[in-house]
């Protein structure tokens, strides 16, 4: 029996599989995988920060075309190198170039959408890349270039593809302002600086989230039955098949 005036602290509840993972845990799973890696971690956003106060920089007549080079390039490298962080696997160049190319094309759209409809695009440019965006995850982890694949891992769990990636976009956007505005309030950093500081910190967390959901929706995925009658030539997403259609 506990002593009077002591409270016994109870033990965590264990997290749940990846299969029955919800958006508020996988944020919390995110959190925890950045916290006991922070410094490795860290060094995802320092590409997007960079990219971030360029395109802030930039005449605006140059924005547009920056997002799309630079800001593309840099937020699909850190996607996929948080994916490789995330499966505990060395990071090849043969899957991470191919990662990177269709990251790239994934996000163009995305920017398109930020660029012309503001914060209205925010929503359908979550939709787009939950849709297409498990492509980084899918060629880094299994090492296959499958639209496909990356499709399939996303209408399995639309809700929890889209809610997550709003959630960890939401989480971010706030706590990047307050950052931002602390820095500049506190007048410890320039304006630039302060972006730069904001981006840097937050980054990360929606690469490693966005990796995390890959697991989530891979875990949705329904089994089929080994003594099924289905032939193996039309079950085009097994392992270890080259996925011609879903090549760019």
């Amino acid at each position: 029996m506990a002593r009077k005036g002591t409270s016994t602290r109870q033990p965590l509840p264990p997290p749940l599989p990846p299969a029955e993972r919800t958006v508020g845990q996988l944020v919390a799973e995110s959190i925890n995988f950045y916290r006991h890696r922070f410094w490795p971690s860290l060094l995802l956003g320092v590409a997007p920060a960079a990219a971030g106060v360029t395109i802030a920089e930039v005449p605006n007549v140059l924005k547009l075309p920056v997002a799309l080079t630079f800001g593309s390039a840099a937020a699909s490298s850190s996607y996929a190198i948080a994916s490789a962080a995330v499966a505990k696997q060395r990071l090849e160049v043969r899957r991470l170039l191919p990662a990177v190319a269709a990251g790239i094309a994934v996000l163009v759209p995305a920017v398109f959408l930020l660029a012309f409809l503001s914060i209205f695009g925010l929503l359908p440019a979550v939709i787009w890349l939950g849709l297409f965006g498990f492509v980084v995850p899918v060629a880094v982890i299994e090492g296959r270039l499958s639209w496909r694949r990356a499709y399939r891992l996303a209408r399995v769990d639309l809700i929890h593809a889209v809610g997550s990636l709003a959630t960890l976009a939401v989480v971010g956007l706030l706590t990047g302002y307050v950052i931002f505005f602390t820095l500049r309030s506190a007048g410890t950093a320039a304006l630039q600086a302060a972006a730069f500081l904001s981006v840097l910190v937050i980054a990360p967390l929606l690469f490693l989230g966005a990796a995390l959901l890959y697991y989530d929706q891979a875990a949705r995925v329904p089994k089929r039955r080994s003594d099924a009658d289905l032939h193996h030539a039309l079950e085009p997403d097994r392992p270890g098949r080259p996925d011609a259609e879903g090549q760019p």
